[in-house]
């Protein structure tokens, strides 16, 4: 923005709130929540969903464990009434779930809202009204204050006068004066205390005040205090449910709906992944997983949230983000190698440490907020390489991808092939990429020497093999105290011997089909250390292959 732009803007005025409570508050318990992804997500998308894909959305959403659904605005569209009332005629609204309706403070629009929701055994009626001096001026043409007062009002008196024409149904109120966010806070609450006389909530017949940041104007801790302000002046507290409604036009809708949280709202209203106008509604994934992560139940069951953005994609046609919190593709991926060693030695240790204190110990892996399973996530997605990649993060993949559980100083010589070849290519390398590059220059090599043929007595180790250096064959024997060592004697007699072995592993591939061992050793050769992994289904002949590997591999390098 240029320089000369910037005076058309202002800044937002604070909140006389000198006796704040809410920044020395923490979050200890889940609110209530309510999606509104059927109504005010719906409204927001290029294509709206159909009948058919808003009744596999609720479903979702009531498996998730929503017990409260905003599913439409019947009174607006055919669609919308057409919904509401599928869910009723098909017998699909739980017995704990209750429905709530948006409907604008219009007489006839109102009556349109109670015809829909005839045989709904639970529903809250929304109303709402625009309140803000800028849509006073803009809208409604400088309405007064009074005027547009009346106008909520109006609204629930009518609502009142219609609650006995479905006996059936239990009906709850909640008013929003729309864009809370900018609109004077002694008139906001004059609003609500207005519509609060009308309704004459009860303890167990609540009024809720839905108290929407439309447009997210300010700073979170200005709606902290905006809410705060609201929850210790309105009438009737006891009796009142505040709700928090947050956009995300400045890209702090979550910040705004845990401080809110902090300054004593009870509820809160978003959508999955924060789909919505503009920038967005709040999304209620992040903050229950925030929650979750804290220790606290909140009563969503996001335990396969790969699923639910499957869902999600298919029926909203939106994308998820790859960098969104806990849903986002890449959320769970490290590139970078000092990042991808520390998740790796974290998720060892933790494995050690759960063994001996269970699975109730304390979640602690580097740079992993929470533990992926918990949300349907696989590890395998977890460190990905490309040129920033280190040592570690290949040797992870190996392992958790491919079962190849690398000897510790066997990490860096693999690694840095390994991210050279992303280096060159400029790209990211895929698991099978990674596994490709390591059979290619680390297992089974055969070139320049080739085992043509390899017998031991194991009575007493001695051995015969016959060997291809460069094309030209030659046969040898050799003893020791083992195969390995009776092959290295063997070498030695044929004057292939410049090498000595300094170690050596074996493991059970997993995962593994024909080639169920593998071994590992390592030759010093020229004050280099070098190794070679072997793969057979004999975990002898895995050995005595990862010894030509090693040889192979020291000779070329």
């Amino acid at each position: 923005m240029k320089s000369a732009s910037i005076s058309k803007y202002r800044p937002f005025p604070a909140v006389d709130l000198p006796d704040r409570e809410w920044p020395d508050r923490t979050i200890t318990e889940a609110p209530i929540w309510c999606s509104v992804d059927l109504r005010d997500g719906n409204q927001a998308l290029p294509i709206p969903m159909s009948v058919e894909e808003k009744l596999r959305y609720f479903t979702m959403l009531v498996e998730i464990g929503f017990k409260q659904i905003e599913v439409g605005f019947p009174s607006a569209s055919e669609t919308e009434f057409n919904f509401l009332r599928a869910l009723v005629d098909q017998d699909l609204i739980p017995a704990d779930v209750t429905l709530q309706v948006l409907v604008q403070a219009r007489q006839e629009l109102i009556e349109k809202t109670f015809k829909a929701l005839d045989g709904v055994p639970r529903a809250i009626v929304h109303v709402y009204n625009s309140t803000s001096p800028l849509q006073r001026r803009v809208t409604f043409n400088n309405a007064s204050r009074e005027k547009i007062k009346g106008i909520a009002v109006d609204g629930v008196k009518h609502i009142c006068d219609l609650v006995d024409s479905i006996p059936d149904t239990r009906v709850d109120l909640q008013y929003s004066p729309e864009s809370f966010s900018d609109t004077e806070l002694d008139f906001s609450l004059e609003v609500c205390n207005a519509v609060t006389a009308v309704w004459q909530p009860t303890a167990d017949r609540k009024i809720i005040h839905n108290l929407p940041a439309t447009v997210e104007w300010a700073t979170p801790n200005v709606h902290a205090d905006q809410i705060e302000w609201f929850c210790k002046n309105v009438d009737q507290r006891e009796n009142v449910i505040v709700s928090l409604h947050t956009h995300n036009d400045r890209g702090t809708g979550v910040a705004a709906t845990e401080l809110g949280l902090m300054a004593g709202a009870d509820r809160v209203e978003g959508t999955l992944f924060g789909n919505g106008e503009r920038t967005g509604n709040l999304d209620i994934v992040t903050v229950a997983l925030n929650m979750n992560s804290h220790g606290i139940e909140t009563g969503l069951d996001f335990s396969d949230l790969s699923h639910i953005r499957q869902v999600y994609e298919q029926t909203t046609r939106m994308i998820v983000p790859e960098r969104l919190p806990y849903a986002g593709e890449l959320v769970f991926t490290a590139f970078s190698g000092s990042h991808q060693d520390a998740i790796k030695k974290g998720f060892d240790r933790r494995r050690q440490e759960v063994e001996t204190e269970g699975e109730d110990l304390a979640w602690g892996v580097p740079y992993l907020t929470i533990d992926p399973r918990d949300i349907g996530r696989s590890y395998e997605a977890i460190i990905r390489i490309n040129s920033q990649s280190g040592k570690g993060g290949v040797a992870y993949v190996l392992d958790q991808e491919h079962g190849y559980d690398l000897p510790k100083t066997m990490h860096p010589q693999v690694g840095q092939l390994i991210s050279g070849v992303a280096d060159a290519e400029g790209r990211e390398l895929t698991n099978i990429e990674i596994r490709e590059l390591f059979h290619q220059h680390f297992v089974n090599v055969e070139a320049p020497m080739q085992l043509i043929e390899f017998d031991i007595d194991h009575s007493t180790w001695d051995c015969s093999a016959k060997i291809a250096i460069d094309g030209s064959e030659a046969e040898g024997k050799g003893a020791g105290n083992g195969p390995i060592n009776s092959l290295v004697n063997c070498l030695e007699n044929l004057g292939h011997k410049d090498f000595s072995v300094t170690d050596y592993r074996s493991q059970a591939l997993r995962g593994g089909s024909d080639a169920d061992s593998a071994a590992y050793v390592q030759i010093s050769k020229d004050d280099r250390l070098i190794w070679g992994c072997g793969v057979d289904s004999s975990i002898e002949l895995a050995g005595i292959k990862a010894l030509i590997c090693a040889w192979n591999i020291a000779r070329e390098g």
